[in-house]
C-alpha cells in the first residue's frame, strides 16, 4: 500500500486508471497528513481488532481487453431466442438514438438523485413527462417518478391501500391472474404485517367486505382481458381500495384503470424500449387518484418556481421525506429506477401516441391472427378476448411442442402439462406467425396450410373496453420525430444537469465513483440484454456463471458464506436481510424476537425496513462523538433481552468514523440472542481491509451502485444483494420461478443485466486494486478533512484524529453567528462547478463529504479551494461588510441571465461566478436560480396540464 514509484499512466493497469491520485500525489497527501505510508494511515484509522489483510482470493486484475474477452466468452454461453414467454417481460426495440444519447451517455448514467434541483433540471423535466405519460396511460390523477419493478410496486400499492382504506378488514385480495412473481412478492410483504392474502377469481372468490384492498391484473397473466368494473365498484363501495396491475402498452388500446373506477394502477414500463436483461432493471409505475397523493410512495417530481418566478422542477414533498417514514413507515423506498424511466419516456416521445398505437395494434392484430390460424388447425385457444397473449390447450403434445420450439429457437410459456402460453411483442412479425403455425400444423390436421395462412384478424379486444380517452396530448410527445430533433433534445437536457462526467460529486454515504466505460460496455451486448428472466436454465449458462462468480466474490469480500443477488435496491437488501433474521428466529421457536435496535444516527431506510419486516424499532442513543453509547446499548439489550431480534449498524458509522467498539457491540447483541445486520452503504472503506462477516456481522447488504461501480443513473438503478453467515443461508430470498418462495423482487436475480458492471470492476481491480481503492478512498477523505479543518469544524473524528472515507463539516456555529445556512453553501458550490455534498445528514446543518478513490489531487484541491473561498464570503458577512440577504451566498446559484441583466447587487458582477481553475472544463451554468421549495409543496403540480389549458394560454 505504500506510495511506490511513479507510474507511467500510458502503461498503467485498470486499477491505476480507476484510482485518481498518482503515486506522487499520494506521497504529497501523506506528507500533508504527517504520515510516511498508507499502511500507517490505515493502522491509525481502522481498529486493530477488525483489520484483515488475508488475500481476497480474486487474483491479479485483468486488463480491459482481457476482461472483455473473458466476459464475452461467458456471455456467449447464453442462448438468444425468440422469447414468447410473456409473464410481464417482452422483447422490445430500443431506438439507437436513445441508446447512444441517453443509456450510453455518462451525462445521464453518472448523475445522482435530483435532491439539488438547480443542477438537475434536465432529469427532472424528463421525469415530469414520465409522470405525465403514466397519468395519461392510466387515466388517474397523479403518478410518481417510478418504482423498482411491477411486483414490488404491487406490494407498495397494497401497503398504500392498508393506509388509506376506511375498512377495518385485515385481508387483501389478489387476482389469481396476477403474474406469479407478483403473488410471490405480495406474500413476502404481507406476512410480516399480519395481513391475510386471499388469492382467487374475483368473479367467484372476492368478498369486498372482507378486504382492505384488491389487485386485478389487466390483461391477466394468461392474456385474458376481463371487464373489472363490477369488482372495482364492489370493492370501493365497501371502503376498500381497488388496484389494477396494467400493461402500459395494452393501455394504449384499452380503457384505462382510472376510467374503469380503480383507485390505484401499477405496472412495468419494461416494454417501452427497455431490454428484458434477464429480469431488470426496469422502471415500474404507480398512479393514484388525487385524494391519495400524499400516501403515494417513492419520489414525485413537481413544478415549482425559482426566486425570480420562473418555472423550475423539483422533488415535491421532499422536506417530509415522502419516500421514507422511518419507524412509522409503510414503505422503505429509497431508490427508484430513474434511468429506466427516462428511457421509457424518451421511447414514448420518439414514437408519440400514433407510433405507440401502431405498435400496440400490430401486436394485437398478430395475436388475433395467430389465434384464428391455430383454431383453424383445430387447436383450442382458451380466451375470446386478449391483447398479446393466448393460451392453447396442447394435451399430450405439450412436451413435444416445447422441445421442438426450443430447437427452433423459440421459447413458449409452460403453464401446465397440457397448456402453453404464447405472448407476442413489438419484435414479432408475420414470419413469427408462420413459424408458430408450422410448429402446430404437424400435430393438428385442421385445414390446409394455405387456407390457414390466409386467415387474418384485426384484434381480439372486447368492444366495451376499447380506449376512448385521449393519449399523450402534451406537445412534448409530438415534437421529436427526427433523429436530429431527438438527439438535440436529449443533449439540451443533459446540458442542464451536473453529473460525474463534469465534476466531483462529493456525497457522503453515496459513493459517487468512476463508472468506467469498459465496465459499462457489456450491458449492451444482446447476449445479456435480450434474455428473458424465466428462460430455461439450459439457455442461460453464461448468466448463471456470472452470477455464481459475483456471489463468490462478494462472499469473499464480506466474509460471508452465501450471497443473494435478488434485492434490486439497498432498501430491498435491508428488508431481505431482516426477513432472513426473522425467519431464522422463528425456525428456532423464538418468534417472540421482534425488537430491532437502531442507532439514532441511522438512515431512514433502516427503521423503515425493520417496520416492514414486522419488527419493533428501539432507538439506541449516540454520544457526542457520534459513536453508539455502549451504556444505552446495554440498557436497551437488558430491557428487551427476551424479544431482541437484531441490531442494524452502519459501518464505518454514519458519521464517517470507524467505531472502536464494533466487535464489542456485536458480541453483546449475540450474547443476548440477537443477530447483527450491517448496512453496507459504506463498504467502500472496507473492501480488502476488513470483513464484516469476520468481525461480528451476520448479514449485510452490498450497494453495488456505490462500492461496486454500478452507476446511480439519476436515482436508480440500484442493487443491494445480501451476504449471510451459514446459519442464515436457508432463509435467503427464494423465487417461484426457481421452485421456491419468499421473493423480495420480481426477478430471481434482481436487476441481472447490470451485474456485468460489478463483475468487470472486481475482475479488473483484483485483490491489489480493491485494497488500494479502499485505502485511497480513506486517504482522499482524510486529506480533504485536513485541508478543510482550518476553515470549518470537522464534526467527528476517530482516534488519532482520522476519519474514514467521509468527513462531516459543521455549519451550526456559522449559521448562528451569520445566518448563513447549509443550503447557502450548497448552492454557492454550484457557482464553483460542484455538486453539493450530502446536506444535513446525519446531523442537521452539516455537510457530509465523500471524495471516493476516483478523484485526483487537482479535483480535491479545486473543491477545497472553493470551500475556502466560500468561507471568505462567510467571514465578510461576519465582519459586517455585507448583509447575508445581499451576499452572493444567498443569491447563489447564479445563471447566465443574472450576469447579462442590469446589475444592482451589493457585490461586483465578477464575484458572482468565481474564476475557474486552469484546465478545468468550461463553467457550468445552472438553468434556474434557487428553487422555492415551499411553493412547490403548497401548489403541487406533478404532470403537464390538459390540452385545454394550452388552448387558454394561447388565446
Amino acid at each position: 500500500m505504500s506510495s511506490g514509484r511513479s507510474i507511467d499512466r500510458s502503461e498503467a493497469g485498470f486499477a491505476d486508471r480507476h484510482i485518481g491520485p498518482s503515486p506522487s500525489e499520494v506521497a504529497h497527501m501523506l506528507h500533508v497528513l504527517g504520515l510516511d505510508s498508507l499502511e500507517q494511515l490505515i493502522e491509525a484509522t481502522l481498529p486493530a481488532s477488525i483489520l484483515d489483510s488475508a488475500p481476497l482470493g480474486l487474483g491479479a486484475g485483468l486488463s480491459e481487453p482481457e476482461m472483455l474477452r473473458t466476459l464475452g466468452a461467458i456471455a456467449a454461453q447464453n442462448r438468444r431466442t425468440i422469447s414468447l414467454i410473456g409473464q410481464g417481460y417482452h422483447d422490445t426495440f430500443l431506438p439507437p438514438v436513445i441508446r447512444r444519447n441517453l443509456l450510453e451517455n455518462p451525462a445521464w448514467y453518472t448523475a445522482y438523485t435530483p435532491y439539488q434541483p438547480e443542477i438537475s433540471q434536465g432529469r427532472l423535466e424528463l421525469l415530469f413527462y414520465f409522470q405525465t405519460m403514466i397519468r395519461d396511460l392510466t387515466g388517474l390523477d397523479i403518478a410518481n417518478a417510478s418504482l423498482l419493478d411491477e411486483a414490488t410496486a404491487a406490494a407498495e400499492a397494497m401497503a398504500l391501500a392498508r393506509r388509506v382504506a376506511t375498512t377495518r378488514a385485515n385481508a387483501f385480495f389478489v387476482d389469481d391472474q396476477c403474474h406469479p412473481q407478483t403473488i410471490d412478492v405480495l406474500r413476502t410483504r404481507a406476512e410480516p404485517q399480519g395481513w391475510e392474502l386471499i388469492i382467487g377469481d374475483p368473479d367467484r372468490d372476492l368478498d369486498p367486505a372482507a378486504v382492505f384492498g384488491a389487485i386485478l391484473q389487466y390483461p391477466g397473466t394468461e392474456g385474458q382481458v376481463r371487464d373489472p368494473r363490477a369488482s372495482i365498484r364492489a370493492v370501493r363501495d365497501a371502503g376498500a381500495i381497488a388496484i389494477m396491475a396494467a400493461d402500459p402498452l395494452a393501455l394504449v388500446l384499452l380503457e384505462p384503470p382510472g376510467e374503469l373506477g380503480a383507485d390505484v394502477a401499477i405496472g412495468s414500463m419494461q416494454r417501452f424500449g427497455v431490454p428484458m436483461g434477464f429480469g431488470g432493471p426496469h422502471a415500474a409505475y404507480i398512479a393514484v387518484r388525487d385524494r391519495h397523493k400524499r400516501a403515494l410512495p417513492g419520489r414525485i417530481v413537481g413544478l415549482s418556481i425559482d426566486v425570480n418566478g420562473g418555472p423550475a422542477y423539483r422533488l415535491a414533498l421532499q422536506t417530509r421525506e415522502q419516500h421514507i417514514r422511518r419507524d412509522k413507515a409503510t414503505s422503505n423506498i429509497c431508490t427508484a429506477q430513474v434511468l429506466l424511466a427516462l428511457i421509457a419516456t424518451a421511447y414514448a416521445m420518439w414514437h408519440g401516441p400514433d407510433g405507440l398505437r401502431g405498435i400496440a395494434k400490430k401486436i394485437a392484430r398478430l395475436s388475433a391472427s395467430l389465434a384464428s390460424r391455430l383454431r383453424a388447425l383445430g387447436v383450442v385457444v382458451e380466451h375470446a378476448h386478449f391483447f398479446d397473449t393466448i393460451v392453447v390447450e396442447t394435451g399430450e403434445a405439450t412436451a413435444g411442442i416445447h422441445a421442438e420450439a426450443e430447437r427452433q429457437g423459440i421459447n413458449l410459456r409452460h403453464l401446465s402439462a397440457t397448456r402453453i402460453g404464447i405472448s407476442l411483442d413489438e419484435t414479432s412479425s408475420g414470419d413469427t406467425l408462420e413459424q408458430l403455425c408450422r410448429l402446430f400444423a404437424d400435430r393438428w390436421p385442421g385445414r390446409a396450410e394455405a387456407e390457414v395462412r390466409s386467415l387474418h384478424a384485426d384484434d381480439a379486444l372486447p368492444h366495451g373496453l376499447r380506449r376512448t380517452l385521449p393519449l399523450l396530448e402534451d406537445p412534448a410527445f409530438h415534437r421529436y420525430r427526427s433523429e436530429t430533433a431527438m438527439m438535440r433534445y436529449l443533449r439540451s437536457l443533459a446540458d442542464k444537469d451536473l453529473a460525474l462526467d463534469r465534476t466531483m460529486i462529493p456525497l457522503g454515504s453515496c459513493t459517487m465513483k468512476l463508472n468506467a466505460a469498459a465496465e459499462m460496455t457489456p450491458i449492451g451486448w444482446p447476449e445479456f440484454a435480450e434474455i428473458h428472466p424465466f428462460a430455461p436454465s439450459s439457455q442461460v449458462a453464461g448468466y448463471l456463471r456470472l452470477i455464481a462468480d459475483l456471489e463468490a466474490y462478494l462472499a469473499a469480500i464480506g466474509g460471508y458464506d452465501a450471497v443473494s443477488l435478488q434485492p434490486n435496491s439497498g432498501a430491498q437488501g435491508e428488508l431481505a436481510g431482516l426477513l432472513a433474521i426473522r425467519h431464522y428466529h422463528r425456525s428456532r421457536g423464538e418468534g417472540r424476537r421482534d425488537t430491532c435496535l437502531i442507532p439514532a444516527s441511522a438512515h431512514g431506510t433502516n427503521p423503515a425496513s425493520a417496520q416492514l419486516a414486522g419488527m419493533r424499532v428501539v432507538v439506541v442513543e449516540c454520544g457526542k462523538t457520534g459513536d453508539i453509547s455502549l451504556a444505552d446499548l446495554q440498557a436497551k439489550i437488558d430491557l428487551h433481552a427476551d424479544t431482541l431480534a437484531a441490531i442494524m449498524l452502519t459501518y464505518p458509522s454514519t458519521h464517517g468514523v470507524f467505531e472502536e467498539e464494533i466487535d464489542e457491540i456485536c458480541r453483546r447483541v449475540h450474547a443476548a440472542g440477537g443477530q447483527v445486520y450491517l448496512d453496507g452503504a459504506n463498504m467502500n472503506a472496507q473492501v480488502g481491509l476488513a470483513r464484516p462477516g469476520h468481525y461480528g456481522a451476520d448479514v449485510s447488504h452490498f450497494n453495488l451502485h456505490k462500492t461496486f461501480c454500478i452507476p446511480h443513473g439519476g436515482g436508480g438503478p440500484g442493487i443491494g444483494p445480501i451476504g449471510v453467515k451459514a446459519h442464515l443461508t436457508p432463509f435467503l430470498p427464494g423465487h417461484v420461478a426457481l421452485g421456491g418462495s419468499g421473493a423480495v423482487s420480481a426477478a430471481p436475480f434482481g436487476s441481472a443485466s447490470i451485474l456485468p458492471i460489478s463483475w468487470a470492476y472486481v475482475r479488473m481491480m483484483g485483490d491489489r486494486g480493491l485494497v488500494r481503492a479502499s485505502t485511497i478512498a480513506i486517504l482522499n477523505a482524510n486529506y480533504l478533512a485536513a485541508r478543510l479543518k482550518p476553515h470549518f469544524p470537522i464534526l467527528f473524528e476517530g482516534r488519532s484524529g482520522r476519519v474514514a472515507h467521509e468527513c462531516i463539516i459543521d455549519l451550526r456555529g456559522i449559521r448562528d453567528a451569520t445566518g448563513v445556512t447549509v443550503d447557502d453553501v450548497a448552492k454557492r458550490l454550484i457557482d464553483h462547478g460542484f455538486h453539493a455534498p450530502t446536506v444535513s445528514f446525519p446531523v442537521p446543518d452539516t455537510l457530509m463529504i465523500e471524495p471516493t478513490e476516483s478523484e485526483d489531487l487537482a479535483e480535491l484541491d479545486r473543491f477545497c479551494d472553493a470551500m475556502a473561498a466560500i468561507r471568505s464570503e462567510i467571514d465578510a458577512i461576519a465582519r459586517g461588510e455585507i448583509e447575508i440577504e445581499a451576499s452572493p451566498l444567498r443569491h447563489a446559484p447564479h445563471t447566465v441571465r443574472d450576469l447579462i441583466e442590469p446589475w444592482n447587487r451589493a457585490y461586483p458582477r465578477s464575484a458572482a461566478i468565481p474564476d475557474g481553475t486552469p484546465g478545468v472544463a468550461k463553467q457550468y451554468w445552472p438553468p434556474v436560480n434557487r428553487v422555492d421549495q415551499g411553493y412547490g409543496d403548497r401548489n403541487l403540480v406533478c404532470s403537464c396540464p390538459p390540452m385545454e389549458e394550452y388552448s387558454k394560454a394561447a388565446e
